[in-house]
């Protein structure tokens, strides 16, 4: 199975945008910026945009700008932008199957998850732009 690279593909796309503020940055530049091609930029940008994260402007001078501060937009609201459901998916038992694996199961992911979501809660784009130009 392959890991999903949607929440790292927008949240890189996002501080590029955030850092050309207040210029539109292009589909294409931010494609380049990712590795990726530009309809797949795209269609991160209408994920962040039903979100209420990014904003799209067409004609001259178009491309993508925040919709929000850096400092109103945590890392929670761009992986919950682009990744549907669920950090870690589970798998109901199987005919038969025994109820106490699914119940311990979620007793040892639980808590990870939480973890994970409160983390990104906490940190804002802001934030996460800060490291980066200290990394730079």
């Amino acid at each position: 199975m392959a890991n999903s690279t949607r929440f790292s593909m927008a949240l890189q796309m996002l501080a590029l945008i955030a850092l050309e503020r207040p210029n539109a940055v292009t589909s294409e530049r931010l494609a380049a910026q990712v590795g990726a091609n530009p309809a797949a930029a795209r269609r991160l940008l209408a994920m962040l945009a039903r979100a209420g994260l990014a904003e799209g402007h067409l004609g001259k001078g178009g491309g993508a700008t925040l919709a929000k501060a850096p400092k109103k937009i945590s890392l929670l609201d761009i992986y919950r932008a682009v990744e549907p459901g669920e950090l870690v998916t589970r798998r109901a038992p199987a005919e038969g199957g025994a109820p106490a694996l699914a119940a311990a199961f979620d007793a040892a992911v639980a808590p990870a998850e939480k973890a994970f979501f409160k983390s990104l809660g906490e940190t804002t784009l802001k934030a996460f732009l800060k490291d980066v130009k200290a990394a730079a």
